[in-house]
């Protein structure tokens, strides 16, 4: 990738989530730029997942990072998502010479940064790194769906949906939940300390 200034896309994603952290994704695209590439949220889970292995197959930089739940509610998660941001960032294996930031908002970098509005719509990379975030947390709110049964997590990915409200009504918050977002706080209640504790939330 000599002789041009690397450019590196990055997007979040789960910001407005309820559960689990929030994922940033920094690509670099190379010249085996896979075909299709769009807004993650455009495009179904099955595309989604297939670009997923396509830009990671091709010779794309690419970092995939990610700030915990006790970081977005220590920090709130505008600043939570900036980091995961900025982790993406600093973990590409080559140092982009400008960093095209989905958005309106961009974490602090040591190169130059643009915000561009609609980014994961028109810039490549962008959309790349938008694919590659809303993938590896999907997979995340998979796996916790499996720790955590009775949230519908698979189903939902943490989004306050009708289904995640009503779990988090008859359930109470797991340690996965955001308790610094009102709609948690709602539903602390003693329910939800069994799965504080450890104890199974599968059960009504």
């Amino acid at each position: 990738m000599t002789g041009r200034v690397a450019v590196a896309g990055v997007d979040e994603a789960g910001r407005g989530c309820l559960a689990g952290p929030v994922y940033a994704a920094a690509v670099i695209l190379g010249s085996d730029i896979p075909a299709g590439l769009d807004d993650s949220k455009k495009i179904s889970e099955p595309r989604r997942e297939r670009l997923f292995d396509a830009i990671c197959g091709s010779d794309a930089v690419y970092c995939v990072a990610r700030a915990e739940v006790d970081e977005i509610d220590r920090i709130n998660i505008l600043q939570a998502s900036l980091l995961a941001m900025r982790r993406a960032v600093l973990g590409l294996s080559e140092s982009p010479g400008l960093v095209l930031v989905d958005g309106n908002q961009a974490p602090v970098l040591e190169v130059p940064v643009r915000t561009i509005v609609g980014g994961d719509a028109s810039e490549p990379a962008i959309m790349a790194a938008s694919i590659l975030a809303k993938v590896a947390r999907d997979r995340e709110l998979r796996r916790l769906d499996a720790l955590f049964p009775g949230y519908a997590f698979a189903r939902h990915k943490g989004y306050g949906t009708a289904v995640h409200l009503a779990a988090l009504e008859r359930l109470g918050v797991s340690p996965v939940h955001r308790m610094s977002f009102a709609p948690c706080q709602r539903y602390l209640h003693a329910e939800g300390m069994a799965a504080v504790s450890g104890e199974s939330v599968g059960a009504a």
